[in-house]
Parts: structure tokens; sequence; C-alpha cells
């Protein structure tokens, strides 16, 4: 209900209004202080005859109040109106028995539905009843962090599940991973990158330990050289598997995922009253049902469904065709949630809620509204024009005479990934870190550098791939004439970033080092020398899991390369 519906409640959060009652289990409008309250229904209590004194005495009690103001029950001769107030007939919805376990279906909505789950914050618990999770069989990070950037893989699939979803994906399938977007988040909320996956793209799906139906755990043998879809559903496997794909095919770990079903597209999409596309040209697609003329159009429900399945009428008739017309679609739908009033409406908020955490599935570290709700208000400070829509990199398959699947471009690919990885923008915004400290940073690299034969260092492993210090120590004395280096064996701890480690008067040695291997400003860290093991100080190299070899240089990207297929959720595009 609109606050504009209240009378009395025109200025209040609406946040604030909705609070369960749990003596009669349901909802009732709540006002603010200054505000008259509304009434709380409950039992009808005896009274005690009153006496003289009762009669001079004020009421000691705000439950005697509460009382007199019981819709209903009789009112003391003297006593003025109790105030107005409304009370929500709306249910509480009972905890279901079973969960039905919703299957990847439909993925272009699966991210939608986060922006839909921030209308969580409007109810209570019993919401988390709605809610579906899976295990993530530890192939996450664990959950996402509002104080870091935030990875949310998104995945769908083409089983049919579902009234009316017949004619959609193919008849008997196990459910692949079917449509896929790893988001990402900045750490400063300042912009994202939605990466479409194409479900053809061929990669090596690594083993995959996978929770059983009955708790158990079984490790799902990997399988190189195959399409990327069969990362989800095929021999067993559950989207934890496609979240360890995307770390092995991208180097990025998510923190989470999400899936939705086919009816997501339909009932969201009619949720918020349909979305407004454009096409450049007629269609009238048989396969996915898609009949629409030239122009712009408000689609929901069955129509909207039929726009995300649509390919064979668009561009060149394949799935990257159909990857760019859901992005045009999704960006439609962000468009369309954040310029109307629907996040400031508690009675559209409620209905995406319940259409939202009814078709999701989340891992486990997603497993209730409160959680949800979080990540949504997260996703909520981002604007749609700091929003990018791309695809990963890829090329025909060269193996393959007709066609059909293709793989990474391995010119184009990895600076995409490595810009997403460091928390680069593919728009233009100003990131919010600190400018003095950019500058120190880069200040460490300034100055007179040592020759190579006086730099000491000794190497450490903190999470580079085995022998990686042992190949930078060859590297350094052999190829560098850095003869002063010593492999140290393992770091205590692994770190995300390789780091060098100095004192003040090993500044010069640490510049020089850092121009041999291609260190950033940010990966000098000014502290102490250690000893080596000819007893002399020398600084510590640490090779982080950013580590790619030895003589691949490590420096922080600070732009985002060049890709063929961009667009942000603020452009309006025509489906050609």
């Amino acid at each position: 209900m609109d606050a504009q519906g209240r009378g009395r409640a025109d200025n209040i959060d609406p946040a604030d209004q909705w609070v369960l009652n749990p003596d009669t289990g349901e909802y009732e409008l709540r006002l603010t202080a200054s505000a008259p309250q509304s009434s709380v229904p409950g039992p009808r209590r005896p009274q005690a005859p009153r006496t003289d004194a009762d009669a001079d005495a004020p009421r000691r009690t705000a439950g005697r109040e509460a009382a007199a103001q019981v819709p209903g029950q009789r009112r003391r001769r003297g006593e003025p109106e109790p105030p107005a107030g409304r009370r929500s007939r709306r249910p509480v919805k009972k905890k279901s028995k079973a969960k039905k376990v919703l299957l990847w279906t439909g993925g272009s909505m699966a991210f939608v539905l986060v922006v839909a789950s921030a209308a969580g914050y409007l109810y209570v618990k019993h919401l988390n009843d709605n809610i579906t999770s899976v295990s993530d069989d530890g192939a996450s990070t664990g959950g996402f962090s509002k104080d870091k950037a935030i990875n949310l893989l998104v995945i769908g699939t083409d089983k049919r599940t579902g009234k009316g979803n017949e004619g959609y994906g193919d008849a008997g399938s196990v459910g692949h991973a079917d449509t896929n977007i790893l988001l990402h988040i900045s750490k400063d909320r300042s912009n994202a990158t939605a990466l479409s996956i194409p479900r053809d793209l061929i990669v090596d799906v690594p083993d995959c330990p996978t929770e059983q139906p009955d708790g158990s755990q079984k490790v799902i043998p990997g399988t190189a050289d195959v399409r990327f879809n069969t990362s989800l559903g095929q021999d067993g496997r559950t989207a934890s598997c496609t979240v360890r794909t995307v770390t092995e095919l991208t180097g990025i770990k998510p923190d989470n995922f999400m899936v939705a079903d086919f009816n997501a597209v339909k009932t969201l999409t009619d949720a918020v009253g349909g979305v407004d596309v454009c096409l450049a040209k007629d269609i009238d697609d048989s396969d996915s049902h898609l009949k629409l003329s030239k122009g712009t159009h408000s689609i929901s429900g069955e129509t909207a469904l039929a726009f995300v399945r649509t390919r064979h009428s668009v561009g060149f008739g394949g799935d990257l065709s159909r990857i760019q017309l859901q992005q045009q679609f999704l960006s439609a739908l962000m468009r369309k949630l954040s310029s109307n009033s629907t996040l400031t409406s508690p009675t559209k908020l409620l209905k995406l809620a319940e259409v939202g955490t009814k078709a999701l599935t989340v891992d486990s570290q997603l497993d209730n509204i409160g959680k949800l709700k979080d990540l949504g208000l997260e996703l909520g400070k981002l604007n749609p024009k700091n929003l990018t829509f791309t695809t990963v990199p890829v090329i025909d398959n060269p193996a393959e005479k007709v066609k059909v699947t293709v793989v990474l471009n391995d010119t184009k690919a990895p600076p995409v990934f490595a810009a997403i990885k460091d928390d680069v923008s593919f728009t233009a915004v100003k990131k919010k870190q600190a400018q003095a400290s950019k500058d120190a940073a880069a200040a460490r690299l300034e100055g007179a550098k040592a020759e190579a034969s006086a730099v000491r260092v000794r190497i450490l492993n903190g999470g580079a791939p085995p022998g990686s210090a042992q190949e930078t120590l060859s590297w350094l004395q052999n190829d560098e004439g850095v003869l002063k280096s010593e492999n140290a064996g393992n770091a205590p701890a692994p770190l995300a970033r390789t780091t060098l480690e100095y004192a003040p008067d090993q500044a010069d040695q640490a510049r020089e080092l850092a121009s041999l291997m291609g260190l950033s400003g940010s990966a000098l860290k000014p502290g102490k020398s250690v000893t080596n093991s000819q007893g002399v100080p020398a600084m510590t190299l640490t090779l982080g899991k950013d580590f790619q070899g030895a003589g691949v240089p490590l420096t922080t990207p600070t732009k985002a390369p060049e890709v063929d297929s961009k667009t942000t959720a603020d452009k309006v595009t025509c489906a050609k």
C-alpha cells in the first residue's frame, strides 16, 4: 500500500510502517512517535468494578490505554475517540512443509532478481519460506562482504520447469548452464560489470566435490575440452561446479551464486508492469514464439520470456546474438526499476519480494532474506549508467568445419579478466580511493635504483602455483643478474597479491626489483628487512595468487581494455 493511501502517513518512511503483531499473526500499521498509533487487536479482558479511588486516580499503565482502544470494545463515558488507524488484512504466509527445488532456467533474469531481493527490507521472516538454498560445496569465497568488491555468478538452465514452458528449452534436458553472467560490483560501489559467458564456450570443467541429497560428499570427475554449459546438470553436477569452472576460466572466485526459472521472467515483468524494448526490425520467430513489429514495445509475461529466448531472428542467429538481446532486456528492466516509484512503494516492493524469493535458488551463504536484503542494498548503490554489460572475448572454434562452438580469445580475454579482478571500471567513473594513498604508492617507484647485482632478496611462495619461487629465482639469477637472491620456501599465509617488503635503506633495491618484475607501487610495502642465509639484510618478495610466471609483469591495470561489445544499463538500444 502506498503511503498516500494511508491518510495521515504521507511523510513516514515506508520501511517503518508495517510490523508483525505476534498475538494476532497479522501485519499492522506503525507510524512515527509523533503520529497516531494503529490499534492492536487482542482478546477482551474483563474489568474489575471501578472504585471512587480509581475514578480519581490517573491510569497507570499503557496496557489499559491500549485496551481502551481495541476495536469493538465499549468506551467509557467521556473518553475521547481512539486515534484513526488501519490494520493490514494481509495474512502471514504459512511455512511450507517441503521446499520445491528450483532448477536453473531462464538465467538472464537471475541477475535482475538480485534487484528484486532488495525489496526484502520491508518484509519479515515469512519470506524465508520462499527461498530454496543449495550447498556451495566450498566453491565460493564464503559470501560477499560489504567492505569489499562483490563477484556474483548468476546462472540459468534449459530445463523445462513450470506450467506453460513446454515450448522452451530442450525436451528432456537435465538442466545445463544455458545463460551465465558474472556480475562484479566494485569495492566503492561506483560501478559494476556484468560479464556474459557463452554456453558454447569450450572450457575445462574441473573435479567438483558435490553434496549429495543424503548429505554425503561425492567428487564428480572433471572433463577437458567441453562446452561450458555442461558444468551444470551433466553427470550430476550442481551450480557449485559451474562456480569452480568460472574460477578455472577467469581466475575470479565468485562470492555467491543465484538461479531462477523460466517463470521468473514472466512473473517479474508482470510485477513491474512490463518493460520497454526496442526492435530495429520486425521479428516473427517460430522457435521462441516471438512476434513483434519494428519499434518500441512494452512486454511482460510470455512475450518477455519469448524475447529473452529469441536467437534465430536477431544478429547472426546464434547464442552470442541472444546474449546481446538479453543484455538489452536487462538494461531495460534496470531502467524501469530505477526510474519509477517501484522502490518507494511498499505495495510494489511486496509484490517484487514475493515474486523474487519464490523464483530464487541461492547458495547456502544467501539462505535468508536478511542476507539477500544486504546484497540488494549494496546493488542499490549503483547508477545504471555505470553498469556495463559485456561478453567474454571469444573466436570461432578453429577445430570445427561447421562453426558451432567458440574458444577463448587468448589475446583479448586475459586483459578483461584482469581488469575485473583488479576492480577496474569499464565506464568512466571517479573512484573513491583516497588520492593521497594513490600518490604515495606511485612515489615508491620514483628515485634512484640500485644495480641488479646489489639487490638482495628472499623469495617466498604465498599462493602462486607450486614451483613459482624456484622459477623466479632462476629467472632473476640467470636472466636479470640478481645473484644475491634465494628461495625461502612457502610463506606463512597465502596472499592475494604479490608484495615486496623492504627497509628504508633498501628503497633503491626495491625500485630496481620492481622495475625488473613489473611490480606496481602498491606492491611495495615499506617495512623492515630480514636476515638471509648468509646473515646479511635482505628484502622479502612474496609471490601471491596473482603471480602469472617469471618475467610476466604484475602491474595493476588502471584502465579497462577495449572490448568488441559493450553497453551500459542507461543506454536504449534496439535489437537488430
